[in-house]
């Protein structure tokens, strides 16, 4: 394809785009105004399933399956990462040498981590009561572990991080994900409905049916894809040299 002829599709592509756009936002509701039908029916579904926090009420229930393709591509997004960051014939690993971390920082790190850790687990233990959730409360608590190679060094992450584990996990979350799905059908109902698990009463860890454990498998999942992420990209940064040596 030439360039002119891209420019053309693209020149195509973006006016319909504009013209679509433009019409959709013509049927908007007035800004500020009193009339809000999504808002409202989603507000109404979350009491209905004693859910606390409408966001994850919407995430992994009302529109739980969107929700797996969000997933999906995290993980495929992984899996990516793996095969094209795996090392070459033309590369060798080495063992770094144990950097100097000065004191200040050292004990910042190290008294943040458990913190971080701490406040990770538990956005994700009440993504269906508060603000966070799964993809959120996981992020965070992979990021805490991190604090590790800033305040010691690279063997000492290593030592806490076994790629190969949370490679596993993240599978497993992604795994867990889909036989919630499967066990609606099973049940009698809809892939992924919210209609096996009693409710609960409203506003406690174990309210919202299936929405907490589709919560955790999310965190779960995004905890180790970012792990596994920042694992690869690490390794290639301060572990795998050119045969060259360079």
């Amino acid at each position: 394809m030439s360039r002119r002829l891209r420019l053309w599709v693209l020149a195509v592509g973006g006016l319909g785009f504009a013209l679509l756009f433009g019409a959709a936002c013509l049927r908007l509701p007035a800004f500020g105004g009193d009339h809000h039908p999504y808002g409202d029916r989603a507000v109404a579904a979350a009491l209905a399933r004693r859910t606390a926090n409408v966001v994850s009420a919407v995430n992994f229930d009302q529109r739980a399956f969107d929700t797996l393709g969000e997933e999906s591509i995290l993980f495929a997004a992984v899996l990516g990462t793996v095969v094209l960051l795996r090392q070459t014939r033309d590369e060798r690993q080495v063992r770094p040498s144990q950097a100097q971390v000065t004191v200040p920082v050292r004990r910042y790190a190290l008294t943040v981590l458990p913190v971080a850790l701490l406040v990770g687990l538990y956005v994700v233990a009440h993504g269906q009561l508060s603000p966070g959730g799964g993809f959120q409360g996981g992020v965070v608590a992979a990021t805490a572990l991190h604090l590790l190679y800033i305040g010691a060094d690279y063997r000492a992450l290593e030592r806490i991080r076994p790629v190969g584990l949370y490679e596993v996990g993240d599978a497993v979350g992604e795994g867990a994900y889909l036989v919630l799905g499967v066990a609606g059908l099973l049940g009698g109902s809809a892939f992924l409905a919210n209609s096996l698990i009693p409710y609960a009463t409203f506003n406690t860890l174990a309210s919202g049916g299936q929405v907490p454990l589709l919560n955790a498998a999310i965190g779960m999942e995004a905890a180790c894809a970012v792990v596994v992420l920042l694992a690869r990209f690490l390794d290639q940064a301060v572990e795998i040299e050119e045969e060259q040596g360079t």
